[in-house]
């Protein structure tokens, strides 16, 4: 990964999606607005609607977690852990705009998009890390840069032994494992099983092949 200067507002970001938006089809109800499959809340969708320019598929150092309770999903939600040593994430980068990262942000808040200012994404470029609040999606990480581009990402400001773990309900691991799967020949079905299977959260409460037989 390659290092440039901070970016404008205005230009290209890679969206490092590690939980239900690996999956294109619930991230195209974030750009373009609707209802995800096996959700219960729509979204209204960014105010720009174009399809990521993008995507790739990613590993990044830190652990990914499922904790607290989504009304959207029932279970918990995905989050990521940085700091987390010996694990790794896998996740699909998606190259959008600045603005799009920034309501993507805002409705995963249960925000409407546009409502407030955009992100400031500069501290997190320069520093790694930027606390912009006390939510739970609050916290933006740039673990580095793809093709010139920063990578980010939000996340929970705490650590992943902080909060209780809550196992995350079939339809969200579904997303997740659809979408990892889909990323070209990234990683194949047993990989991704595995591996969200042992995710804390989820193990001891989801088998790999439970996680695989989501998908018949």
């Amino acid at each position: 990964m390659d290092e440039v200067p901070e970016p404008p507002s205005h230009t290209l970001v890679w969206y490092v999606s590690y939980g239900s938006n690996t999956h294109p089809g619930r991230l195209a109800c974030y750009l373009a607005g609707g209802l995800p499959e096996g959700g219960v809340r729509p979204q209204p969708g960014c105010r720009d609607r174009t399809p990521p320019l993008a995507s790739a598929a990613l590993e990044l150092p830190g652990a990914l977690y499922f904790a607290t309770e989504s009304p959207v999903w029932g279970g918990g939600r995905a989050f990521y852990d940085p700091e987390a040593s010996g694990r790794r994430i896998l996740a699909r980068a998606h190259l959008v705009t600045a603005a799009q990262f920034s309501d993507i942000h805002a409705q995963e808040m249960y925000r409407e998009p546009g409502a407030a200012p955009d992100l400031d994404l500069a501290e997190a470029v320069r520093d790694g890390r930027a606390v912009l609040g006390e939510g739970r999606y609050e916290t933006v990480v740039c673990p580095g840069t793809r093709d010139g581009y920063p990578l980010l990402t939000f996340t929970a400001p705490w650590r992943m032994d902080a909060v209780p773990w809550n196992p995350p309900s079939a339809a969200y691991v579904r997303h997740l494992y659809l979408g990892l799967l889909g990323a070209g020949d990234a990683w194949d079905g047993a990989a991704v099983a595995s591996y969200l299977a042992g995710c804390p959260g989820a193990a001891g409460h989801w088998t790999a092949r439970r996680i695989a037989d989501l998908a018949k």
